[in-house]
């Protein structure tokens, strides 16, 4: 819509997980370096966190596009509170059959495959998305699971979810599991600075005119988001969509309080308005007269 008036070759704020727009701030640099920590130094679990909308998955993204050939990796994206059988996700996940048979012989089926692969490639690395909702009971199966390493870290389980994964991990029930992290991360949202510099990064990698976007603007995105990544694109991307409609060549901080306005009074989140109380009607006196 907007895309050939500002000069992009793409949208600059989707909200779908692109690795190649990670901005690399402070907190998701230092999340990325635990990553790779944790594969490097052949960590048994490794666990990152953050609100909703912070950039978790375009993290994962990102590190599953930097990772060399020399571990085989699997990836679970749905989780569920549901029940059902774990070890079908995984074997699912690392393209292996898994239909029609025991726990038992699922179990010995998942230990072979890594046995093999650690023969070829070295380890097996398992990731997990919106872990926030495995049960604790979950978690203990994947703990028993690893305990297949024995003599060397054959498996390697990557953890990623939302805050209430932290709380359940600090069950007692699951201490045994939390024994076994070894990498872990936290992403905060961003600071002011960090979201001034995230509008401007998307903007640019998108192939975008510099300082589209007025620094009065980006403070109004920082505050109304709250630092939240999710967030700024969804403001942004309707910003864009009002200066495109009046021609701008710049993003105001006009333009910005006008998209606020405007959600906070017609979006789906809106307060509804209630009806004005119904005025009593009063006879005139001749009706009055009538009825007596």
């Amino acid at each position: 819509m907007y895309e050939q008036f500002y000069g992009f070759v793409e949208k600059p704020f989707s909200i779908l997980p692109d690795p190649k727009f990670l901005y690399f701030g402070h907190s998701h640099a230092m999340a990325f370096s635990m990553l790779e920590y944790g594969l490097v130094n052949q960590a048994g679990f490794t666990v990152i966190t953050g609100a909703v909308g912070s950039g978790k998955t375009t993290l994962i993204q990102h590190f599953l596009g930097s990772m060399h050939q020399t571990a085989k990796v699997g990836m679970i994206t749905h989780t569920t509170r549901a029940g059902g059988n774990l070890l079908e996700w995984i074997l699912m996940a690392f393209g292996q059959g898994f239909e029609d048979a025991s726990y038992p012989r699922l179990y010995k089926r998942f230990c072979e495959f890594v046995e093999s692969e650690v023969r070829r490639r070295g380890r097996v690395v398992l990731i997990i998305d919106e872990a926030q909702n495995l049960e604790p009971d979950r978690l203990e199966e994947l703990r028993m699971l690893s305990n297949m390493n024995t003599t060397s870290m054959m498996m390697q389980l990557i953890l990623v979810g939302q805050p209430e994964l932290r709380a359940t991990l600090q069950m007692p029930e699951l201490r045994q599991f939390a024994q076994r992290i070894s990498s872990d991360f936290h992403l905060p949202e961003l600071q002011r600075s960090e979201a001034r510099a995230y509008v401007d990064h998307r903007v640019r990698v998108a192939g975008g005119p510099d300082q589209l976007f007025s620094p009065s603007a980006k403070t109004l995105l920082f505050e109304a988001s709250k630092g939240v990544p999710r967030q700024i694109n969804v403001l942004a991307d309707r910003c864009l969509v009002y200066a495109f409609a009046k021609t701008k060549d710049r993003v105001s901080s006009s333009i910005v309080r006008r998209v606020l306005e405007d959600r906070n009074r017609y979006g789906i989140f809106a307060p509804e308005e209630k009806p004005a109380p119904r005025k009593e009607l009063h006879q005139p006196h001749y009706l009055e007269s009538v009825s007596r």
